[in-house]
Order: C-alpha cells, then sequence, then structure tokens
C-alpha cells in the first residue's frame, strides 16, 4: 500500500483506483489459483474502457505440468472466468521455473 493508495482507502476499493493511475495490471492470483467467474466480471466492471489486464497462466501448467498433458488444465484455466475480460483482456504471461530446460518442440506444441 505505501506511497501509492491514498490514506484511508478501503482495500476493496484500490482496483478501482488503481486502474485510474495506471493503463494495464497483473493478475497474479491466477499463477496460484483459479479465480472465480464473478471476479472477472467485478474486475472488468470497476475498470475504464481501456483498461488491460495482464493475466498469469497457472503455475499448475509450467511448474508442476511442465507443459505436458495440460489440455484439461488449460481448459479449466480459461473456463473460470478469464475470458469474462472480453477486450480487457491482454497479454497471458507464462512464467516458468529456472530449473525449465528450453524445449523447442515442448514449447511449439503448447502454443499450437
Amino acid at each position: 500500500r505505501g506511497n501509492f493508495y491514498p490514506s484511508g482507502l478501503l482495500h476493496a476499493d484500490e482496483l478501482c483506483y488503481a486502474s485510474r493511475q495506471v493503463e494495464t495490471i497483473e493478475i497474479n492470483g491466477t499463477f496460484y489459483g483459479l479465480q472465480r467467474p464473478d471476479a472477472f466480471a467485478r474486475w472488468y466492471d470497476e475498470t475504464p474502457q481501456r483498461f488491460v489486464f495482464a493475466v498469469k497462466g497457472p503455475r499448475y501448467i509450467t511448474h508442476i505440468r511442465r507443459l505436458r498433458e495440460v489440455e484439461t488444465p488449460l481448459a479449466n484455466f480459461f473456463a473460470s472466468g478469464v475470458l469474462r475480460l472480453e477486450e480487457k483482456l491482454g497479454p497471458i504471461l507464462w512464467q516458468f521455473p529456472a530449473s525449465f530446460r528450453f524445449s523447442p518442440e515442448r514449447l511449439d506444441h503448447f502454443f499450437a
């Protein structure tokens, strides 16, 4: 919270405030677990028209499954409501563990 948010601003009002100070915010919670569809809809409603969300992909896909056999987890991720961000959905960020070895074949299969 520090110096960014005005003193006394309610936690529930932070996204509304922040989205009027910057044009993009990363949703980091999606990395740790699936979010509820109503959360994505609320985030959409609380932000200005031209706002963009960068959404972090689930660590289950990158850290646990390591991009293998991820059809169902990917379907679950998109079914969780991320598409409710509509035109405000920007990049989906895929963070890999430091131990992840670069594999063109695995990445090609994942992004196909």
